[in-house]
C-alpha cells in the first residue's frame, strides 16, 4: 500500500511539471485564480492591496508539514500590518489533503486544486514552493522547499514586503 501510494504522489507532482508554462518571475503581475477553498472560494484578487505568502502543498510532502506551523505563525504575527497567508493544496483528492489539514491545521485561507492547473501556471517544480506577492500584485520572490534554516531569510522577505522591523 505505502509502495502505490509513493507512487502515486510520483505521479502526481510530475503530471502538474510536464506541461509547458513560463516560470512566474519576480516584478512580474502573479497570476489570478479562483479555488475552492474551505468556507467558500478564494481569489487572488481578493487580496488586494494586501501582501500575500502564497504557498503550494500537497499532502505527500514531508517539508509541508514542517511549513505550516510556520505560515500560522507568520499569519499571526504579521496579519495585522497586511500580510495574507494562502495555501493551494494540488492533491487529486481533497479528501487527502482534509486528512493533512486535521494533522496539520492551517489558520489561514486554503484554496483546493485537485485538476493543477494553477501549479502549471505559476511554473511549480516541487512541493512546497512559496511565492510572495507584493500589494500591487507583483511577484517580489519565489521559493522552493522549506527547511528550518529557511525561516529567518522567508520572515525577512515578508517583514521587507511589508515595511516592517517588527
Amino acid at each position: 500500500m505505502i509502495k502505490i501510494s509513493v507512487l502515486t504522489a510520483v505521479i502526481a507532482s510530475v503530471s502538474f511539471l510536464s506541461l509547458p508554462s513560463h516560470a512566474v518571475e519576480t516584478g512580474q503581475i502573479a497570476p489570478e485564480f479562483d479555488l475552492p477553498g474551505r468556507t467558500g472560494n478564494i481569489k487572488l484578487n481578493d487580496f488586494k492591496g494586501k501582501t500575500v505568502y502564497l504557498d503550494f502543498w500537497a499532502s505527500w510532502c514531508g517539508p509541508c508539514k514542517q511549513s505550516f506551523p510556520w505560515m500560522n505563525d507568520m499569519q499571526s504575527r504579521y496579519a495585522g500590518k497586511g500580510l495574507r497567508v494562502v495555501s493551494i493544496n494540488v492533491d487529486q483528492k481533497t479528501d487527502d489533503a482534509k486528512t493533512f489539514l486535521n494533522d496539520n491545521p492551517a489558520r489561514f485561507d486554503v484554496a483546493f486544486d485537485p485538476a493543477g492547473k494553477m501549479p502549471r501556471t505559476y511554473a511549480i517544480k516541487g512541493m512546497p514552493t512559496s511565492v510572495l506577492i507584493g500589494p500591487d500584485g507583483k511577484v517580489l520572490m519565489v521559493h522552493s522547499g522549506f527547511k528550518d534554516e529557511h525561516r529567518e531569510e522567508l520572515e525577512r522577505q515578508i517583514k521587507q514586503a511589508l515595511n516592517t522591523k517588527d
